[in-house]
């Protein structure tokens, strides 16, 4: 049964989305299979896969609403062992109609059940908030995987994430963890950045992975192409990054 890791940060260009792309294409590479759910619905993890949203028949929002079959609506992503569970702008009119749907928490577990033998890892790209859609993938996933971008005030908000955490894990997903911590957009030109990786290691200790994500025009460049780094300049820093962190990630269990 495969590992389901919530990639979650309440707070907008940390780096989640880039990361859900390419930890996946980068294990992917090491053989495992791995899905990608797109739970943004400004469904940038769809579109760095090169998916054409307006091509879309169906996305997680059918799932969600409709009890389409997730294995129905996931697609191909061009590396292989990488498939993708799409999504588009429609997925914001879900976290409305789940309000009144019972067990409202517990609908993305429930459609994630569907596909759990199928593959290694399930990553959950979440949206930067704390709502119904996050709660959801917080109820659904085993741990969390949470990137922090090496600038000011990276570690604000993140007691907000954690108390929301402790209370799903206290009420409704008893075993959900912290898989673990990634440093993104590190700028090793700046005292600034490595002031914040000691901050975030004294926080979070053995939690964050020894692999640093570097701040990389590549990393930039890659989505507009629709290709995950691996794929679009697999000699970049920022590809080099991301291989190394998926030998930490497939290390961990």
């Amino acid at each position: 049964m495969s590992e389901v890791i919530a990639i979650i940060n309440q707070k907008g260009g940390v780096g989640k989305s880039t990361t859900a792309i390419n930890l996946a294409a980068s294990l992917g590479d090491l053989g495992k299979r791995v899905l990608v759910v797109d739970f943004d619905p400004q469904g940038n993890a769809t579109s760095g896969f090169g998916v054409d949203k307006d091509e879309l028949e169906h996305d997680v929002y059918d799932s969600l609403t409709n009890d389409m079959p997730l294995s129905q609506i996931v697609v191909e992503s061009p590396v292989p062992n990488v498939y993708v569970a799409p999504a588009t702008i429609q997925l914001a009119g879900a976290e409305i109609e789940l309000v009144s749907v019972m067990a409202r928490e517990s609908v993305l577990r429930y459609v994630l059940e569907d596909v759990r033998d199928d593959y290694d890892y399930i990553f959950v790209d979440c949206p930067p908030s704390l709502g119904l859609l996050t709660v959801n993938s917080l109820v659904a996933a085993d741990s969390l995987l949470i990137p922090i971008q090496c600038e000011f005030y990276a570690l604000e908000g993140l007691t907000k994430l954690l108390e929301s955490m402790r209370m799903v894990k206290g009420r409704l997903n008893p075993k959900l963890d912290i898989f673990g911590v990634v440093m993104t957009m590190f700028d090793a030109r700046t005292t600034l950045s490595r002031q914040v990786v000691d901050e975030v290691r004294e926080y979070f200790g053995q939690k964050v992975f020894n692999t640093i994500i570097p701040r990389n025009i590549k990393l930039g460049e890659a989505p507009s192409h629709g290709l995950p780094i691996n794929l679009y300049d697999p000699r970049s820093k920022g590809a080099i990054a991301y291989a190394e962190l998926a030998k930490e990630v497939a290390a961990h269990g």
